[in-house]
C-alpha cells in the first residue's frame, strides 16, 4: 500500500497547511473516517471532510491506515543493547532513532538502580537529549527509577546498589529537578515521606515501585502528594497475613485508588491477559499508561546478552530476563508493538489503548496541552498504523521522521 503525497514533501517541517487524508483517525474518544487532518506550521489545526479540502491543498494520503497522535513512553530504558544509563551521546542516539521506527515521538530516559555517579551521568546526558533539534524520539525528560527500592523487590534491580532516600543521596538527584519528570521509590523506606514533600514541592511526580510497602504506608505518602505507582503486579507487594489479619500491599492498594495513575507493561509476556484486562477495568484508561518498560534488549534476538549498568540479562522468550531465570529484567518490546497485543489479546478497544499510549502519559507529565491527542492547537507529532496496528510512519511537528520501506506499508 503506497501512500499518495502532493505539495511539500511530507509536509516537511510543518510549514504551511498540510492535508493527511484517506485515513481512519483515532480522536480522543472516537475513530473518525471520511475526514481530513489538518495540520499548519507543526500543529494540528482540526480536521475537515475529505470533499472540502481545497484541490491544490498539500496533502498525504495513507490509504486507508489508522492516523493516531505519536506515542508517549514515560517508562523505557533502552534499546538494541544500549541504555539510557550508559549516559553517552551514541546510546540515546541509538535508542532515540529506534522508538521513532516503533511510533513513539516522546520519551522519558528512564535510568535504574546503579552508583548515583552513573546516575547522575544519564541525567547529564538526558540534559543535552532534551534539545529539540537532537533526531529521533524527543526526551521529554528523566524517569529516576531507583535507587530507593526494598530489597525483597528488586527484581531485575541491582541489589549491590539499593538505597534508602535519607541516606544524603537525595540533594545530587533533585539538582536535576528542573528536568526530572518521574521519581519512582518504595514509600516504606527511610526517608521516603520527605522524599515525596521534596518532589511534590518541585513539580516532580513521585511514584511508588519495587516496594513492600502495605496500604497504611502507601496513604501516607499518597497523602503528601505521591500520585502514580509503577508497572503493576511487577516488584509489588501483596496481601500477607498478620496472624488472622490480611494486610493489603501495595497491589492492592493500587487496585482499589480512585485516584493514584498506573503504568501496564503490555508486551504479553509480564502480565497474562487476565491481568492486564484487570488493570484495565480497574484503573480506566485515563488513569492506566501503556509503557514498554523497554531495557537495552528491546530490538535483539532470542539469546542476546544485554546489560543495564552493572547487570547482565539475557533475552529468553521475547523478554528480559535474569540469567539465573528469578525474575523478568524488563520488555524487549517497544510501545508501539504493544497496541495489538492490548486490544486482540486483552480487548481493550483502539481508541482506548491508543488513550493509554499518548493523551494519559502527556496528562501525567502535565503536557496533555501540548501534544498526546488529535486536537486543535497540540503539537503534530503523529503515528501512522497499517492494518494490523504496525507502525508505519511517524511524524513530529509535522516533519515525517521515519518512514516504512516503500510498497510494505503507506
Amino acid at each position: 500500500m503506497n501512500a499518495a503525497e502532493s505539495g511539500p514533501e511530507e509536509g516537511r517541517a510543518g510549514h504551511g497547511r498540510h492535508a493527511w487524508t484517506g485515513g481512519r483517525l483515532i480522536l480522543p474518544d472516537r475513530v473518525v473516517e471520511g475526514h481530513a487532518l489538518w495540520t499548519e506550521d507543526g500543529r494540528i489545526v482540526g480536521v475537515a471532510r475529505d470533499g472540502d479540502l481545497p484541490a491544490d491543498a498539500p496533502r498525504t494520503d495513507v490509504a486507508g491506515a489508522w492516523i493516531a497522535p505519536g506515542l508517549i513512553d514515560v517508562h523505557t530504558h533502552g534499546a538494541l543493547g544500549r541504555s539510557f544509563l550508559d549516559g553517552d551521546d551514541e546510546a540515546f542516539d541509538t535508542i532515540v532513532r529506534e522508538q521513532v521506527r516503533h511510533g513513539v515521538t516522546g520519551l522519558l530516559a528512564t535510568t535504574s538502580t546503579a552508583p548515583m555517579p552513573a546516575i547522575l551521568d544519564a541525567l547529564d546526558a538526558t540534559r543535552r537529549w532534551t534539545s529539540p533539534d537532537r533526531p529521533g524520539a524527543r526526551v521529554l525528560g528523566a524517569h529516576v527509577e531507583g535507587p530507593y527500592f526494598a530489597a525483597a523487590q528488586s527484581g531485575a534491580q541491582d541489589p549491590a546498589h539499593l538505597r534508602n532516600p535519607n541516606d544524603g543521596s537525595v540533594d545530587a538527584l533533585l539538582a536535576y529537578d528542573d528536568l526530572i519528570r518521574i521519581v519512582s521509590y518504595a514509600p516504606e523506606l527511610p526517608g521516603a515521606r520527605d522524599l515525596t514533600r521534596r518532589l511534590v514541592a518541585g513539580g516532580i511526580v513521585a511514584a511508588a515501585g519495587h516496594s513492600e510497602a502495605s496500604d497504611v504506608e502507601l496513604a501516607a505518602c499518597e497523602a503528601l502528594g505521591l500520585a502514580h505507582v509503577i508497572h503493576l503486579w511487577s516488584g509489588q507487594s501483596t496481601t500477607w497475613r498478620d496472624g488472622p489479619h490480611r494486610v493489603p500491599g501495595l497491589l492492592e492498594a493500587s487496585l482499589a485508588s480512585a485516584t493514584l495513575t498506573g503504568e501496564m507493561i503490555g508486551d504479553g509476556k509480564h502480565l497474562p491477559p487476565t491481568l492486564m484486562r484487570l488493570a484495565w477495568r480497574t484503573f480506566g484508561p485515563d488513569r492506566l499508561c501503556l509503557i514498554s518498560d523497554a531495557t537495552s534488549g528491546a530490538g535483539l534476538p532470542d539469546g542476546s546478552t544485554f546489560t543495564m549498568g552493572e547487570m547482565t540479562y539475557e533475552v529468553v522468550d521475547g523478554v528480559g530476563m535474569m540469567r539465573d531465570r528469578s525474575s523478568f529484567a524488563g520488555s524487549t518490546t517497544l510501545l508501539g508493538g504493544m497496541l495489538r497485543i492490548v486490544t486482540e489479546r486483552v480487548g481493550v478497544p483502539l481508541v482506548e489503548a491508543v488513550r493509554m499510549a499518548s493523551r494519559t502519559p502527556a496528562r501525567l507529565l502535565g503536557i496533555e496541552h501540548r501534544t498526546g491527542s488529535l486536537t486543535p492547537g497540540r503539537s503534530a507529532d503523529l503515528v501512522v498504523l497499517d492494518r494490523d496496528l504496525t507502525p508505519v510512519r511517524t511524524v513530529i511537528e509535522g516533519r515525517t521522521v521515519y518512514r516504512a520501506p516503500e510498497g510494505a506499508t503507506p
